[in-house]
């Protein structure tokens, strides 16, 4: 087909897919240490990828579509050996495209079996600040696309609707006794979902509070408190 039909059907199928499945639960929980607060658990485990960076991947897919980079028979190449690689590699076998994902060597054998359970092939690199590098070049080996999640991310996700997750939450609590929570809960991650959930907070001005929760050292806790990207004993997560 024509790269535009292509284009075309390769947007359908993703578009299907998202029909085909619901939203992810959001979990009222009865704490009999906390009477009076209520508590809701968002459940993302429930996506098909088992994870929040399915919403990611999706996004990053349709971005690099409709920005035309992607073709019949593009490599897709991303550096990371985490959840978004595992997301990203249901995706190109959907369309039925290469995927490789770049990975320290040292990525434990259940995350590689999980990239290779959806087609995936996992490229290791002995030394983690490579892995960049190597996907750049493997993707321009192979004339294909690399996906680039983290430069990618926040121009490829809505924050303000496109169900986010933010948006999902506060929908989802339109018919709940208390529709704005008080608090927001995230683990500091990459960053990502605590930011979009700040952001669509500020954008629909609410009065809710955002709270990460991140191991000591955080890096994110020595930025909040000095605006200082880290210190050298600070802790590192996975992919970053």
């Amino acid at each position: 087909m024509p790269r535009s039909d292509w284009t075309r059907e390769a947007i359908r199928k993703i578009e299907a897919d998202f029909n085909r499945s619901a939203d992810t639960h959001l979990i009222p929980l009865d704490l009999p240490g906390y009477p009076a607060i209520r508590f809701y658990f968002k459940d993302e485990s429930s996506h098909p990828t088992g994870s929040l960076k399915h919403r990611l991947a999706r996004s990053l897919f349709l971005y690099a579509l409709c920005n035309g980079w992607l073709r019949e028979q593009s490599t897709i190449v991303e550096a990371s050996s985490g959840s978004t690689a595992i997301s990203e590699a249901y995706f190109a076998r959907l369309l039925g495209l290469p995927f490789v994902a770049v990975i320290p060597a040292g990525t434990s054998r259940m995350k590689i079996e999980a990239i290779e359970f959806y087609g995936g092939r996992c490229h290791l690199v002995s030394n983690p600040a490579d892995i960049y590098t190597e996907s750049h070049r493997l993707a321009a080996e192979t004339g294909g696309h690399f996906m680039d999640q983290f430069t990618y991310a926040e121009r490829a996700t809505d924050w303000r609707a496109n169900n986010n997750i933010a948006e999902s939450i506060f929908k989802q609590m339109d018919d709940e006794e208390h529709p704005v929570p008080a608090r927001l809960v995230s683990s500091g991650g990459t960053g990502g979902t605590i930011a979009t959930l700040g952001r669509y907070v500020a954008y629909r001005r609410h009065t809710t509070r955002i709270l990460c929760a991140d191991p000591e050292n955080s890096v994110f806790f020595d930025y909040f408190k000095s605006t200082l990207a880290g210190t050298p004993d600070s802790s590192l997560t996975l992919d970053v």
